[in-house]
Formats: C-alpha cells, structure tokens, sequence
C-alpha cells in the first residue's frame, strides 16, 4: 500500500493511496474518517473483467451497508453490463459514466446523497477512475487490476499508466523515508 500527498508533475493522475485489491481496503478506517459514500469502478475492480457479481463483491457491499456506508457504481460500460451488477450488489449504478468526466462522479454522489468531503472512489485505471475522481475532488484509491487479460485499448492506457506509477511510487518512498 502507498499513500500520496500531492503535488507533481503527474500528480493530477496519483491516487491518494494505491492498494493490491479492493477487498483489502480498510473500510472500517476510512468510515471512522468520516467517509460515508463509496463510488466503485466495476471491471477489474470488483470482479475481472465481465464477469458477474461473486458471492466476495456481494459480502463486501454487503458489510459496507451494514457498517452505513452508501454506495453507488460508476461505469463506463453500457446499461446491459451494468443494472444486473447493480442489483446483484443491491446499489444504485450510473452507466455510460464518461469517466474521466465530472458528471458520472457527480451523479453518483447525489445517488447516495453524500458530498465531496464525505465520499471515495475505488478503481483500477488511472486515466479514467483516478483522474477523474481527483478532478471532481473526491478521495481516490487505485487498486491493481484484478485479471491482467483486457481489451485493446486499455492495454496500450496500462504501459503509459505503468509509467506515471513508477514516478507516483518513487514519490511515496522519498515522502515515507523524509
């Protein structure tokens, strides 16, 4: 886990913490924090890539509601994709999202009723999920994805992206070792 504090060249596409999996996030930290409102990414955030929701991404939203949070998904995908996920997870969705756009993060947050100060967003791609949660203004926590085979596109995104970690990490090693 790394965790960053600003300001860089790069610094506009740095998560504030970057973590192996969604499901070893501590939720229950980020709760006594303050955070009430929990915005996911779902391909190769939740479950790999097109895959249905699974009995841990159900737990998860599960003790999430019981511990109060609010959650909503924002995706890029279409509605097809997204309502099943939606209500396997029994939260409500916003579909073709246009990440790295404000709206799709706005839209959900008022789903929750949550505010910037209050709300996080979880995803696994920096040019789409991180980017555009840290120009909306909310928390944002990249996760590493979870399947490595994706389509096209985000392939060619993952070597430009492996760049920009690598300054991101080494700016996290320089900020933890003073």
């Amino acid at each position: 886990m790394s965790e960053y504090s600003g300001g860089s060249l790069f610094g506009a596409f740095y998560p504030k913490k970057y973590m192996d999996s969604t499901y070893e996030i501590d939720f229950e930290e980020l709760y006594q924090k303050g955070y009430r409102g929990i915005l996911f990414d779902i391909d190769n955030t939740l479950v790999p890539h097109d895959a249905p929701a699974t009995r841990q991404s159900v737990e998860l939203f599960e003790r999430l509601h019981a511990m109060g949070f609010a959650t909503c998904l924002i995706s890029n995908n279409k509605e097809p994709r997204v309502t099943p996920f939606a209500e396997a997870m029994n939260t409500p969705y916003v579909y073709k999202a246009g990440k790295p756009s404000r709206r799709g993060y706005q839209e959900g947050m008022e789903k929750m009723g949550t505010k910037l100060p209050d709300t996080l967003f979880v995803g696994d791609q920096l040019f789409t999920d991180v980017w555009g949660a840290n120009r909306t203004g909310i928390y944002s926590i990249l996760v590493k994805p979870m399947n490595p085979r994706e389509e096209i596109q985000i392939v060619l995104k993952r070597y430009l992206e492996k760049i920009i970690l690598f300054f991101y990490l080494r700016k996290c090693r320089k900020e933890r070792n003073g």
